[in-house]
């Protein structure tokens, strides 16, 4: 690590937990980023300036007009470019050394499975029930941890899912039912500010992660309330049926 990262990471190198031995171990991170909208945009902008080393950064969406109010990697000039390659641009504007890679496409299972292999930690921030059952299979399968957030209306939440750990469950033992938990901004809406904090808790807590810093969340939910201002931390047990991490 040279002078100028010493500088630039100072802040978290004071911290006795993290020291320079935990920001070299983000350094030669590289993390795994489904979705950079609402979800994705702080997730990934904390990453890159924390000094996550490198950044693989997957979306097949466009940047449209109503994604603004809330998505915060992008801008009015980014509109109808790809949101990988928009937070892209967005990152090598705040820190040139962060690596990054831009997948435009959907992964498929053996792509996906693939990719995993490269990575250290993957991070859930999509917005539909079909992928999140899907990186939630593949990442276990592969053993690695996954972060995954969501937010709607108000309300949001966050938790890791680590197949390395032992009393943690899976996203399919959080929701056993394949239509359970569909619910789409577009349709019931999200106050702005909330992706942005369930966003950064992600980033927080894959910090944690790739540093050794615990307690994780495995095991754990986090629920945050944006209208009451209240979080809860509920134990969350593995299903013993579960068809993705049950015996």
């Amino acid at each position: 690590m040279d002078d100028e990262e010493l500088l630039r990471y100072s802040r978290q190198i004071m911290l006795p937990e993290l020291d320079i031995e935990g920001q070299q171990r983000l350094a030669d991170a590289r993390v795994l980023i489904v979705g950079l909208g609402g979800l994705g945009s702080p997730l990934a902008l904390y990453l890159a300036s924390s000094g996550v080393g490198e950044l693989v950064l997957v979306d097949d969406d466009q940047v449209d007009v109503s994604n603004l109010q809330r998505q915060i990697a992008h801008t009015e000039a980014s509109i109808g470019d790809n949101k990988a390659e928009s937070t892209a641009a967005r990152i090598r504007a705040l820190n040139s050394m962060t690596r990054l890679t831009c997948i435009t496409h959907r992964l498929a299972g053996t792509e996906l499975a693939a990719l995993l292999d490269t990575v250290n930690l993957a991070f859930d921030a999509t917005d539909n029930l079909a992928s999140r059952h899907l990186l939630n299979e593949t990442c276990w399968h592969k053993r690695v941890p996954l972060v995954s957030g969501a937010a709607i209306q108000w309300q949001g939440q966050v938790t890791l899912f680590d197949a390395n750990d032992e009393n943690s469950p899976c996203y399919r033992c959080l929701y056993p039912d394949d239509n359970a938990g569909e619910l789409s901004c577009a349709e019931n809406g999200v106050i702005a500010p909330l992706v942005g904090i369930i966003g950064s808790c992600q980033a927080l807590e894959g910090i944690k992660y790739l540093t050794g810093i615990r307690p994780t969340l495995a095991g754990h939910i986090l629920y945050f309330d944006g209208r009451y201002m209240e979080w809860r931390k509920l134990r969350l047990s593995p299903l013993k049926n579960c068809q993705v991490c049950g015996a």
